[in-house]
């Protein structure tokens, strides 16, 4: 059964009669009828029934419209389609597309303009040594008059990253054929590549057949490290400093098991970019490689970061605008200008831009502290790396790499191994906690991170017991995995930090389902993908089809306003991109839950209801 409808008429009608709140949206907050009658093409009349039908039927309304179409044919089974099957639809056929963006003549339109920029000048940053893409750019500039390109020098110091912070600008990536090489973007006000998040994105994209964008993102990747020196934040010039959490040799080995008959040539190139990025990046003394052996984050710059929302950092500076007795304005402009210095606020700058090269941005977890601290995620990540990079030379490349073999790499990875349990390891609390190399003591806070030893591989069974006890304990929420425990030792009035309790985020529970997964604990891993994806499906049910950012994993709601709001909740009519590693997530979950659970799923069964007796 299928309708004939005219879209204009029918979707004025539609949300005149459901859409009580004016936001062009039918969700569980409006106070309509509920029910909306159509006539079929054989002229009987059909009820839609209840707000996910008839958000569906909006949204299918609307992606006619999209299309160029006046009348639109829409089957009864998009209208009832389960919840679950309909989300992953969308992600496959709609999301991964409208997220796709590239650096050239046909996609400057859609990345130049950022809503976080205030300056206006659509302006490009080329390095100087990319002779192909200064000859692409300035033949562009021909065609776009508007366009500013600026040449990148070699050596990029905090000094210089400073001085053209009020002329911010993208940052080139990597051109093939004449045409940018394509990239997945997060979506919402982000328009620029961002580095963890492109590895997650690309888990869900290999899931949904994707190789072609999986390899693109690994290019951007090694054109990142041979031109920047480092995978970035993101490509934006102000992010010129930055790294982010290292992935870049999972992707690379989940790219060649899912297929192992991908150029040897192309996987050359990328694994020699792994191991620069690992050598220049992680492993210079005194960097981000510590006195412990162990690794810490280290976020370089000068000054007030420039890409926060205004007034982000008044909570702090408002303490040493008192100390100076300036008021706050003259204060930031003296301090920012560098007519006024202050180490304490240095250090403390040093301290934020660390944790937001560790992706937590923000977290009270690591404020203050975050590079003073060899923290668990990034010391799993890196003995990751020393065991994949052994894996890839070993299964193609003969074991023999450059003048590397498997034996060299597993060697580091053990050392590495054997360090995280001195430093890392507490046996009294059955859990892994960063620690401070400064101090010398433990930082006990219980952390999402702390359980990535489980996705490494790099614990044994007995601690792997261990931290799945803890992890229930103390992170397992209604809707998934918090990313902290409830975090009550801060500053009073102190503002609630986006990455901690009580909110979770897509990245950390797709490392926890693998990591439980690869230790034989199948029956918690199907516990905490079926909570999270609940949460993902119920929220969606009831909202039009939102899949945003972030969400509160006690309240189950992605009512999040903790830090610049809530990516993706804003749209008419059908959400067109959902969020990057929220999509890739629902995907990875999909693939992971038995039939039985997604059954329950489609019924949005409470998570509580089933697993309360089990666990």
């Amino acid at each position: 059964m299928h309708f004939k409808l005219p879209i204009s008429e029918t979707l004025q009608a539609l949300l005149q009669q459901e859409d009580t709140d004016a936001d062009n949206k039918i969700t569980i907050e409006d106070k309509g009828p509920k029910h909306f009658k159509l006539k079929c093409v054989r002229g009987n009349i059909y009820e839609v029934k209840g707000t996910y039908h008839l958000s569906n039927l909006l949204q299918e309304l609307a992606l006619e419209r999209q299309l160029g179409k006046t009348t639109a044919e829409i089957p009864v089974e998009k209208i009832e389609e389960l919840p679950s099957y309909r989300i992953s639809r969308m992600i496959r056929d709609y999301f991964w597309n409208d997220l796709t963006r590239t650096i050239d003549k046909k996609g400057l339109h859609r990345i130049l303009g950022d809503e976080k920029i205030q300056d206006t000048i659509q302006r490009i940053y080329v390095p100087e040594k990319d002779l192909e893409g200064i000859k692409y750019y300035k033949a562009l500039k021909k065609e776009l008059p508007a366009l500013e390109i600026q040449i990148l020098p070699e050596q990029i110091t905090p000094t210089y990253v400073k001085s053209i912070n009020k002329k911010p600008g993208l940052l080139a990536l990597a051109l093939q054929d004449g045409s940018g090489v394509p990239f997945v973007v997060p979506g919402g006000r982000f328009n620029e590549m961002y580095g963890w998040d492109s590895y997650f994105e690309s888990v869900g994209l290999l899931i949904d057949n994707r190789l072609d964008l999986a390899m693109a993102m690994a290019d951007n990747f090694a054109y990142q490290i041979r031109y920047y020196g480092k995978i970035l934040n993101a490509n934006r010039s102000y992010f010129l400093t930055r790294t982010q959490p290292p992935f870049f040799s999972s992707l690379l080995k989940e790219i060649y098991q899912y297929d192992p008959e991908v150029s040897k040539d192309w996987m050359s190139r990328n694994l020699k970019m792994v191991i620069k990025e690992y050598e220049k990046v992680w492993m210079q003394k005194g960097v981000r490689l510590t006195e412990t052996g162990l690794n810490r984050f280290l976020g370089e710059g000068i000054g007030i970061p420039p890409e926060t929302e205004e007034g982000h950092f008044n909570f702090v500076l408002q303490r040493f605008a008192k100390k100076h007795g300036l008021s706050l304005e003259a204060f930031i402009q003296a301090y920012d200008g560098g007519t006024l210095k202050d180490p304490e606020l240095d250090a403390y700058f040093m301290h934020d831009r660390s944790l937001r090269e560790s992706g937590h941005d923000t977290s009270n977890r690591l404020d203050d502290i975050c590079a003073n601290l060899n923290t668990v995620g990034l010391n799993s990540l890196l003995y990751k790396y020393e065991m994949d990079i052994a894996y890839l030379i070993e299964n193609i490349f003969n074991d023999s790499l450059e003048g590397y073999n498997s034996a060299f790499w597993l060697d580091k990875a053990n050392k590495r191994k054997a360090l995280v349990n001195k430093y890392l390891w507490n046996d009294k609390e059955g859990s892994f906690y960063d620690y401070n190399f400064v101090s010398k003591e433990p930082h006990l806070v219980d952390s999402a991170t702390n359980f990535y030893p489980l996705w490494a591989g790099l614990c044994n069974e007995e601690q792997a017991g261990k931290l799945v006890s803890k992890l229930f304990d103390r992170l397992v929420q209604n809707g998934g995995v918090a990313g902290t425990s409830n975090i009550t030792e801060i500053e009073h009035n102190a503002p609630q930090r986006q990455w901690d309790y009580p909110n979770g985020w897509a990245p950390h529970q797709m490392v926890i389902w693998r990591g439980l997964q690869s230790y034989g604990y199948e029956r918690e891993a199907q516990e905490l993908v079926y909570r999270w994806l609940w949460m993902i499906t119920k929220n969606a049910v009831n909202y039009n089809g939102t899949i945003p950012e972030k969400y509160d994993v006690v309240g189950c709601t992605h009512k999040v306003y903790a830090e610049y709001g809530n990516v993706g909740t804003q749209f008419d009519y059908i959400t067109s991109s959902g969020f990057g590693w929220m999509n890739a997530s629902y995907q990875l979950g999909l693939s992971i839950l038995n039939k039985e659970f997604r059954m329950q799923l489609d019924q949005l069964v409470n998570p509580d209801d089933i697993f309360s007796k089990q666990t």
